[in-house]
């Protein structure tokens, strides 16, 4: 197996136990303490924003590579067994319809992000566009 293929494996793997740690923070037999440092663990997975950037060379993609397999696996021994075999099973069963979902909510998020840019690209014109007729700018046709 190459490198790349390996590292996409680990990859899917990571994103599996994601899903398993957030059905684990929903289950009612998961402790407080644990719930509470799960819900951290997968805001931090999921958020953009990092503990250590990751512009800053080699140091910025450590909490990725070291520190969230580290707290993932802190994590689920914190957790019942039984409720994490469980969480697992879940998981497995939702990995089917989570591509399905995962690719309706990208086209989502792309429909948001090119809405707001036609809605830029009309403020613009309005803002800045010269009268056409008359050759003057909207600022000039208030200023008379």
């Amino acid at each position: 197996m190459s490198w790349v293929a390996e590292l996409k494996e680990q990859a899917r793997r990571l994103k599996a136990e994601v899903l398993v740690l957030y059905l684990a923070a929903r289950h009612p037999d998961t402790p407080w303490y644990a719930k509470l440092f799960l819900v951290a663990i997968v805001a931090y997975a999921l958020s953009p924003i990092d503990l250590i950037p990751d512009f800053i060379p080699v140091l910025g993609l450590v909490d990725e590579i070291v520190l969230l397999p580290f707290a993932i696996v802190l994590a689920v021994k914190m957790v019942p067994a039984g409720v994490i075999a469980e969480c697992r099973a879940r998981a497995a069963r939702q990995v089917e319809t989570a591509s399905w979902m995962g690719r309706i909510g990208a086209a989502l998020v792309v429909l948001v992000w090119l809405g707001l840019i036609v809605l830029a690209a009309i403020w613009a014109h309005n803002a800045f566009a010269h009268d056409r007729v008359t050759g003057t700018s909207p600022a000039q046709l208030s200023i008379s």
